[in-house]
């Protein structure tokens, strides 16, 4: 048993370094031998944790999007009306890819399994925006605002920054363009 659970503990540590290691250098550039050598680990370590490079970066983007996603709902706490609620979420989305250096973002980008989880993970936040502007209109705190057309437009600029489009455009970071769409879309619903 203690075995299993030192293993774990191992295991959450090595995928947190592999994150901090691919949110800060990317990963398109670096192999199997450079990943292990950077983390002071073997290549079969490695494939404990997934079957190949690519599996890698997928396991490695899905634990960045669930400890990222459970950040963000905490973010939520304490945090009483839906203007508040949705500010702190769409600013915490912003925060949580603070980290995320311009090469992981590129190559993101370019990854089909790694976009795939990240525009899952876009999906089920804006989700969660729609949820909070709903409560808002039904709270009375915003003008009887269409949600669902809301939340479109959230999306619509929520998939935008994922896919690079917004930075393109505007030379915003992807945290950068959240904290913009928190204001745009927490003013824009005020009565």
């Amino acid at each position: 048993m203690a075995t299993q659970v030192r293993g774990a503990a191992r295991r959450a540590q090595l995928l947190d370094e592999l994150v901090a290691l691919l949110l800060a250098e990317g990963f398109a550039h670096l192999t199997l031998d450079e990943i292990a050598t950077r983390l002071r680990c073997s290549k079969s370590t490695l494939y404990s944790l997934a079957a190949s490079k690519e599996q890698l970066v997928r396991t490695a983007t899905v634990h960045f999007f669930k400890a990222a996603t459970e950040r963000v709902e905490r973010a939520l706490d304490g945090e009483a009306g839906a203007n508040d609620r949705i500010r702190a979420y769409l600013e915490a989305v912003g925060a949580q890819l603070r980290p995320a250096s311009a090469r992981f973002m590129a190559d993101l980008a370019a990854s089909e399994v790694a976009r795939a989880v990240y525009e899952r993970n876009t999906a089920i936040a804006a989700r969660r925006v729609q949820d909070l502007i709903t409560e808002g209109v039904a709270a009375g705190e915003y003008r009887d605002a269409h949600a669902a057309f809301v939340a479109d437009v959230t999306t619509a600029t929520m998939v935008r920054i994922q896919r690079r489009q917004v930075a393109d455009a505007t030379g915003l970071d992807d945290a950068q363009a959240y904290q913009e769409l928190a204001s745009l879309v927490t003013n824009g619903l005020l009565r």
